[in-house]
């Protein structure tokens, strides 16, 4: 992020010239670029950890919001460049570097061209190499606050104020709880004031503010307003069944729960459940899980749901010894006292691709545990399928070293290769997708399960394919910002309707249903051992799932930060949409008769309510004004 402000002297009379502008050692944040002349924005990557493992993203953003351009980086591609032309514009570029990143960035662009740094918030954003320094505005009368996170690497983030020199200083220490961090109270003045930020050290840093605009600047001349421009999204409907739509399932607690939570849980209105089954636990009490379990199916109407064995303590890397087979054969006994009612699917290893030293180990207890389930036939009269590999990421590697030899998609393709009759659902885990803009990768990831398993007659895929645990971090490295707030409803909304665009999947599950005190990453947080309330998130999944329909239609949307998912059930019919990003979007709908019969809009914001709005039926389209960061939904009769 050091900015190069070394002036060359040019030879023959002509004067100096200002060197690029450099953004240096960026791992994750949005770059905002208003050019006043015709520039070159050139980006570089080094690897960071496990790039080989790993695809990312780049998106270049114009000031209506369209994408300009795209850059897939494969895992083969540790390291490179990309270079885009910049037009002079009025409002602002945006360059998208989505974390969690596996490679480090720098950007080059003319010194001319405003530019404006937005960092993560409490992920680290940056690993710089030195003292770097930056400078941010304070608004008169802002209550503003600087914040940052010990990573590592930066020890201190210090502030001076340019018109008078006062200083502050905030260390950064080290806290137990990843979500944890430190803070410091800016004087709220009467007029504007500028910073200067100074990064003391080296290495991983998360620095940002709140009560103000989160904007960093190399010189203090370049802190202008952020204009944004409104934004169109162009709909067209086609009368086209694609495909079904997943259940969204929830993980549900490994205990019976208490009845005072009851109707939070049924507020969630989900249609699937992910579970554990304590192998440890279940060889010794066979029957610990027969209440639980029977309350889920027959209280909640939860008939479809995966399991997946693993030992207390989380303990995943289970051996085929007795205390694992006792623990299977008691799971399978409490399944069929069931009653057949639902579809039960058991994976023989949470994440095997992290947990598990090599392929051959996993696909030794695979092989031993698909035998004992297929040994009596009761088990598939009761609904009892095999899922694998339920693995950490997909087309990604796991958070391990090494992880090149470990993703997802290729153990899940050695495995069906070997395995292949005794497998009947692909599952897998997404996370650290944490970014608004990246999350169509979940697409891409649906999509890729479906080449792999292959296609039927009907065009759907020859295994169920279950998303059956996201979230936008793993374990418990989580934000405050994203897990609180309303950000988490446009990321599930988000999520929900890339997962379900083509109509290939089976579940998606978010982890998890309540808070747990290491894991705060719930639909809903427990204030009490006898009262419970949602969470933003859960709000939003009341919302989505009473727009929930059963097919997937065929839509085409241009847009790209606003995503749109069309389904029907019947004569029913549904838009369900989320506006990801700040900017007003000017939305219009091609292809449903207007007027719309028994039609209604609704958005759901940041108050967690949802109301009315306002549609027009105008020359055979329907359009509305979408605000920013807000959930929609249409729905009608179809004629």
């Amino acid at each position: 992020m050091k900015c190069l402000l070394l002036l060359v002297g040019l030879s023959l009379g002509l004067g100096a010239e200002a060197a690029p502008m450099r953004w240096a050692e960026i791992r994750d944040g949005s770059l905002y670029l208003q050019p006043d002349r015709p520039d070159t924005l050139t980006v570089r990557w080094t690897p960071a950890w496990q790039a080989q493992a790993n695809e990312e993203q780049l998106y270049l953003v114009d000031g209506q919001g369209k994408l300009e351009a795209e850059r897939k980086i494969a895992p083969s591609e540790t390291s490179g460049s990309q270079s885009w032309p910049l037009a002079p514009s009025a409002a602002s570029y945006r360059l998208e570097i989505p974390g969690y990143s596996f490679r480090r960035y720098t950007v080059e662009h003319d010194e001319r061209t405003v530019a404006l740094f937005a960092p993560a918030k409490v992920h680290f954003s940056a690993e710089p190499r030195g003292d770097e320094e930056l400078y941010f505005k304070v608004v008169a009368g802002e209550h503003a606050i600087l914040a940052g996170k010990y990573h590592g690497g930066v020890g201190a983030l210090q502030a001076q104020r340019l018109g008078d020199g006062k200083q502050l200083s905030l260390p950064l220490k080290p806290y137990r709880a990843y979500w944890q961090f430190d803070k410091i109270e800016l004087p709220v003045a009467v007029t504007d004031q500028v910073w200067r930020l100074h990064l003391r050290g080296s290495g991983k840093v998360a620095f940002w503010l709140d009560g103000t605009a989160n904007l960093f600047a190399q010189n203090p001349q370049q802190l202008k307003s952020l204009r944004e421009d409104i934004g169109q999204t162009h709909l067209t409907l086609h009368n086209e069944v694609i495909g079904k739509t997943p259940n969204l399932a929830v993980a549900m607690p490994y205990v019976l729960p208490p009845p005072s939570s009851f109707a939070v849980l049924d507020s969630l209105n989900v249609k699937a459940g992910t579970h554990y089954s304590l192998v440890d636990i279940m060889a010794t009490r066979p029957h610990y899980e027969d209440k639980f379990r029977q309350l889920y199916q027959d209280r909640f109407g939860i008939t479809q749901d995966i399991t997946l064995l693993a030992g207390r303590q989380r303990v995943a890397d289970l051996r085929a010894d007795a205390t694992s087979n006792a623990g299977l054969d008691a799971w399978l006994a409490a399944t069929r006292a069931l009653g057949g009612k639902g579809t039960h699917y058991i994976g023989f290893a949470d994440e095997p691709n992290l947990n598990y030293r090599d392929y051959a180990s996993y696909q030794a207890i695979f092989n031993s545990m698909a035998r004992q389930v297929r040994s009596d036939p009761a088990n598939a009269k009761a609904g009892v399928r095999i899922a694998m590999p339920a693995s950490s990421r997909f087309v990604n590697g796991p958070f391990i070293e090494n992880a090149k030899d470990k993703r997802g998609i290729d153990w899940a393709r050695r495995l069906l290769a070997e395995s292949g009759d005794s497998i009947d659902a692909l599952a897998w885990h997404e996370w650290m997708i944490r970014d608004l803009l990246a999350t169509r990768v979940y697409r891409d990831s649906v999509r890729r399960a479906a080449e792999l398993v292959g296609l039927d007659a009907q065009g759907r895929p020859r295994k169920a394919l279950l998303l059956d645990q996201t979230n936008m971090s793993s374990g418990g490295s989580l934000s405050p910002y994203d897990q609180e707030t309303h950000y988490a409803s446009l990321w599930w909304a988000s999520v929900a309707i890339n997962s379900s665009q083509d109509g290939l999947l089976d579940m998606l599950g978010w982890f998890q249903a309540a808070d747990e005190p290491e894991h705060p990453k719930g639909m809903l947080r427990v204030l009490d051992n006898d009262r419970f309330e949602l969470k933003p998130v859960g709000f939003a999944q009341q919302f989505i799932q009473q727009h929930w329909l059963q097919d997937v239609m065929r839509l085409e949307n241009d847009a790209f930060e606003v995503d749109v998912l069309a389904m029907a059930s019947d004569l029913q019919r549904s838009l369900l949409g989320v506006n990801k990003v700040a900017r007003l979007q000017r939305v219009s709908l091609a292809g449903a008769a207007c007027p719309l019969s028994n039609g209604s809009l609704r958005y759901f914001g940041a108050d967690n309510r949802s109301r009315d709005a306002p549609f027009k039926c105008q020359d055979g389209r329907i359009s509305f004004e979408l605000p920013g960061e807000t959930l929609f939904a249409l729905s009608w009769r179809a004629p």
